[in-house]
């Protein structure tokens, strides 16, 4: 009888640009198990990977300010440890909105590492374009632009679980078109065409987890056909994706105002992906950012 095959040794890569979140995200990527490890020169990772006896999971923060820094060394790295036995690397990629990353520079009044003696707009822009492949190759991106601590630490913990065999997750979320598109999205369905609870006056304040807007919305003659056709896409593309090696994917709702329509159809349509049997994470993208002006 042959010994078992030792589980893959976990390696998480955590970048982005500066005011981001990676710090935190490091922070509560140690909270769950994982050795964290900030700006180390790359040239001495592979030493620290063959440390003997070495078998739990490492998070690795990495960034311009990184002695050694070089994107093109990073996504040949990342190559070189996925072709590596006994390796399971993920690049975790903190995004968020230039606006929300100066706001963010502009309240703590600190100076960006890339532009120490200029303006922190022109430090995020060198940042940016320098991580541009590296946001490219991410197997999780999480736009932290409207997330609070506690908020990214549920997004960090929902995508890694550690000592855990690499799984595809699904996030399901709603928003509101008058605010754009969310950056981090791979599928994205518009809800404009469903009936709009808005017009009706008792229905107008509630959100899409009301029994009654939910009534209305899927009273519309075309909500059945609709709700049925995207969740049997879903159910076609999810096994493909994780056959295809994929470790999550982001789906997205949208109506007018984020509230009614685009609410019911991700509340719905996460319901169903869980039961049948997928890891699925939801969050409101409207409802959340009024809570939090609320509180």
């Amino acid at each position: 009888m042959t010994d078992p095959e030792p589980a893959a040794h976990r390696l998480v890569f955590v970048t982005g640009p500066s005011g981001a979140g990676r710090s935190s995200a490091l922070n509560v990527l140690e909270d769950a198990g994982f050795e964290a490890v900030d700006n180390l020169p790359l040239r001495l990772l592979p030493a620290l990977l063959d440390e003997s006896g070495r078998r739990g999971p490492l998070a690795l923060g990495i960034d311009p300010r990184n002695r050694d820094f070089s994107t093109n060394d990073i996504v040949d790295l990342l190559g070189r440890s996925t072709a590596t036995p006994g390796v399971a690397p993920e690049l975790l990629y903190l995004d968020c909105n230039t606006d929300v990353l100066l706001r963010r520079f502009s309240e703590t009044r600190r100076r960006h590492p890339l532009a120490p003696d200029d303006r922190p707009s022109q430090g995020i822009i060198r940042e940016l374009e320098m991580l541009g492949p590296l946001r490219a190759r991410a197997d999780v991106l999480i736009d932290t632009s409207d997330l609070n601590v506690h908020q990214l630490r549920a997004e960090v913990e929902h995508w890694f679980a550690p000592g855990g065999h690499r799984k595809l997750t699904v996030s399901v979320q709603s928003f509101s078109y008058k605010r754009g598109l969310p950056r981090s999205v791979d599928m994205v369905f518009d809800c404009r065409f469903l009936s709009n609870p808005y017009w009706e006056p008792e229905l107008r304040d509630f959100d899409g987890t009301n029994a009654g807007v939910v009534a209305h919305v899927i009273a519309d003659p075309r909500f059945e056909g609709f709700e049925r056709q995207v969740i049997d896409l879903s159910l076609f593309l999810l096994p493909a994706y994780r056959d295809e090696g994929k470790s999550h994917l982001s789906i997205a709702f949208g109506c007018t105002g984020g509230k009614h329509r685009s609410v019911v159809m991700a509340e719905r349509h996460a319901l169903r992906l869980a039961k049948e049997g997928w890891q699925v994470s939801i969050r409101h993208r409207e409802l959340d950012l009024r809570k939090k002006e609320e509180a």
